[in-house]
């Protein structure tokens, strides 16, 4: 570790942006935050869940993390099929991080469920839009799983016991970002026939704004690091702040959200979370637009950001995890 350290120290720094990363004029990135990567599981000892890897694309490089749980062997019904977005800013975590496989192993086994985990691009390696496009083509593939024909190289987990009729999108922070986007775009670009987006839910969703919304402090909130963040993974983002990927309740450019290509929404919100003003505002104006699906909003005293997915053990993590499997189940 000394001899990295070194290393590390050796090098030029090109830029910095605290507290996610360092990138070196070498081409390097230093990330600061995040968890381990972890190795997936036959069978996780505590859930009886099942893991591997796979890869969707060679080019650009997409992989995925499959989630399987414990199956009763007389009971062959097909179970819904998740496409899971991890958070992260869109510049740390990842598919293969302990804290997310700890969170899917958990919820996986609660709403039997077969998760498809995405690993997209990160920034700075690759600015947005190009994890928007990722996680659109791993939904592409899942979707293609119906198709009738030899072109795609089948996942045996999703063909045999994947229920196309029932699937659903997820995601926490930047991952629950992309689920809103990629609903968005389902619902003006069909997915295959035969493949129904049934559900989402949006665990403290990164969204913000120029303009501050409620309890958003005026003073300083071009400098908030929501805004930060944005600026950093999206530099030429038409718009900027209020593109309306970051800002879908901007005035002007932003899609109605009643073309939302599922039926049931769920949002979840942490009262100490600096977005949780935002993720309220999206679940009501969900409510007020022309959308003709069903959305509920969880909100949970006492926590802050992400905490289901950092603070795994504590009852609040638990219980939300629960509400979430049953959003599933249902």
């Amino acid at each position: 570790m000394g001899s990295i350290a070194k290393e590390i120290d050796a090098k030029e720094l090109e830029k910095e942006f605290l507290p996610f990363l360092r990138m070196y004029k070498d081409g390097t990135v230093e990330r600061l935050l995040g968890t381990p990567y972890v190795l997936p599981s036959p069978l996780d000892p505590e859930t009886g869940v099942s893991s591997k890897d796979i890869t969707i694309s060679q080019d650009p490089s997409i992989s995925a993390r499959l989630y399987l749980p414990k199956l009763n062997q007389t009971h062959h019904q097909k179970l819904p099929i998740l496409v899971y977005y991890h958070g992260g800013g869109f510049c740390i975590e990842s598919a293969f991080s302990s804290d997310h496989h700890r969170f899917l192993n958990s919820l996986v086994a609660q709403g039997q469920v077969v998760a498809v985990s995405v690993e997209y691009r990160l920034v700075p390696e690759h600015f947005l839009p190009n994890a928007y496009e990722d996680c659109w083509a791993a939904l592409q593939w899942v979707a293609s799983h119906v198709k009738d024909d030899n072109v795609v190289s089948k996942e045996p987990w999703l063909m045999n016991h994947g229920d196309f009729s029932r699937v659903f999108l997820g995601g926490d922070s930047a991952g629950a970002n992309i689920v809103h986007n990629m609903a968005m775009r389902a619902g003006v670009e069909s997915l295959h026939d035969g493949v129904k987006l049934l559900g989402a839910f949006l665990t403290h969703p990164y969204f913000w704004g120029s303009k501050p919304v409620r309890s958003e402090a005026s003073e300083g909130h071009d400098k908030a690091l929501p805004c930060l963040v944005w600026n950093f993974v999206y530099p030429n983002a038409p718009g900027g702040i209020d593109n309306p990927m970051i800002n879908p309740f901007v005035e002007t450019g932003a899609p109605s959200l009643a073309v939302l290509g599922c039926s049931r929404v769920l949002v979840a919100v942490a009262e100490k979370d600096e977005l949780r003003d935002r993720g309220v505002y999206y679940y009501e104006e969900l409510i007020k637009s022309k959308w003709e699906g069903e959305a509920e909003l969880v909100q949970v005293e006492g926590e802050d950001h992400a905490f289901h997915v950092l603070n795994f053990e504590t009852e609040n993590a638990k219980t939300l995890i629960k509400r979430l499997a049953s959003f599933l189940l249902k």
